[in-house]
């Protein structure tokens, strides 16, 4: 699928005019919105090379459920706003440990702080090169 209908695809506008924004913009956009319901340690790792079912993770967490919570609801919405586009799936809402949110061509990870300490996905994929988020 080339990279506008998938554009398309995800932000249910198909046959408009799709955002052009680049899998890395995106992932730093959502790093960007993280921050601005102030996610802690936020990183942006460059998986394409070694994984095949996306190129960024986005990966924070919050301080508390709540924050959490919070900081999907503002990726989710700047995303939606700024490009048009919604997560494929999101996963971890119900206890809100670690909530996945899938955009196809990244994945935000935002954790409770407990849970990211446990998965340390940073160290998982620790040869990965981080991108630069911050504007």
């Amino acid at each position: 699928m080339i990279e506008n209908e998938w554009v398309e695809r995800l932000s249910g506008h198909e046959g408009a005019a799709a955002v052009q924004a680049t899998p890395a913009e995106l992932a730093a956009a959502a790093a960007r919105a993280a921050d601005g319901k102030v996610g802690r340690d936020i990183v942006v790792l460059d998986v394409g090379d070694v994984l095949a079912i996306t190129d960024y993770f986005v990966i924070c967490h919050g301080g508390s459920d709540r924050q959490v919570k919070a900081i999907v609801d503002e990726v989710e919405a700047q995303l939606g706003v700024a490009y048009g586009v919604k997560p494929v799936r999101v996963e971890g809402l119900d206890d809100l440990a670690w909530v996945l949110m899938d955009y196809g061509s990244f994945v935000v990870h935002v954790f409770d702080e407990e849970s990211r300490a446990f998965y340390d996905l940073e160290r998982l994929w620790k040869d990965s090169a981080r991108l630069v988020w911050q504007a």
